[in-house]
């Protein structure tokens, strides 16, 4: 079944080290990759990507000692593409039923861009799930939110984001001409010689598996419209407590998706250790612009009994 799905998904298939499998969670079906054992380290990736944006961490925390788990968030790469269900709070039960489902009864979890949003919102709302918090490329919900309201240059780096609120025309956009939308951004909101051809037509051709434009478009839709609505009120009020939550914050200097402005004094939501690193030439994909410093940044802090030094 697996060989067949994997013909139909591809890229979503690639070939590695890692092991594919699903995992049912919060009524649906989730595609992820799986490598090592120990205690377990989930890996949550961000708009335009899937989980092939840890592939060079899953086989260094494997190694290291971790079960690596890294998998597509719902709506991407080879998980359901559900008709509803893109608000953060029912996201990040996904990520809390994923662990569950895998037998454990928490995680290290580590979020980029969305992922970090879901991690943040996990970490508040279900902290017995969330060992410890590695976030990337992405401030508080809090902080994006009041942002994206208030500062004149984050706006402006946020065009994708309203740009996503056409109906139809915007999924047009992100799969015409194979994808090519895709690779704009990815050069757009990273530093210098990044991304290559080869790993931008990677992700241009995941935008083009049959739901995903359309699913990954529907976060940034719930993000924008929801802003005045009830649920959208009652989820940033929930957002307001403190995470008790271990949480290591890294963030390229030079993202030109979410600015550093946004990211930074996002501790004080945090109640527990809380450590900042900004990245010095890296832009809003550090696990792939500069791997092996993104990988020394957290395996050290997951070693580490003392994290808030």
């Amino acid at each position: 079944m697996l060989a067949a799905m994997a013909s139909d998904l591809s890229p979503a298939y690639a070939d590695g080290p890692w092991t594919h499998r699903e995992v049912s969670a919060n009524g649906a079906r989730f595609h992820a990759v799986e490598l090592g054992e120990g205690p377990l380290v989930l890996f949550l990736h961000g708009f335009p990507q899937f989980w092939w944006t840890w592939r060079e961490q899953l086989p260094a925390f494997a190694e290291a000692g971790y079960r690596a788990v890294a998998m597509d968030l719902r709506g991407y790469g080879g998980s359901d593409k559900t008709p509803r269900g893109y608000d953060p709070v029912n996201l990040a039960l996904d990520v809390t039923g994923v662990i569950r489902a895998l037998g454990e009864a928490n995680a290290a979890v580590v979020g980029h861009d969305w992922g970090a949003i879901l991690g943040w919102t996990a970490a508040t709302m279900r902290p017995k799930s969330v060992r410890r918090l590695v976030v990337v490329g992405a401030g508080h919900p809090r902080r994006q939110r009041a942002a994206l309201l208030t500062d004149a240059a984050q706006i402006a780096a946020s065009k994708h984001v309203f740009a996503a609120q056409r109906p139809m025309a915007a999924e047009k956009s992100l799969v015409r001409d194979g994808g090519a939308a895709i690779g704009r951004m990815l050069r757009a909101w990273s530093g210098p010689d990044w991304p290559s051809s080869d790993v931008a037509r990677r992700y241009e051709q995941a935008i083009g598996i049959p739901g995903v434009a359309h699913c990954s478009l529907e976060y940034f839709r719930w993000w924008v419209r929801s802003l005045p609505r009830p649920d959208g009120i009652q989820y940033q009020q929930r957002m307001r407590a403190a995470t008790e939550v271990p949480t290591l914050h890294l963030h390229g200097a030079l993202d030109q998706a979410v600015l550093t402005t946004t990211a930074r004094g996002s501790g004080r939501y945090v109640n527990a250790p809380y450590r900042w690193r900004l990245l010095d030439g890296v832009g809003h994909f550090p696990q792939e612009e500069a791997p092996e410093l993104f990988t020394a940044e957290v395996l050290n802090w997951l070693r580490d009994d003392e994290p808030d030094r």
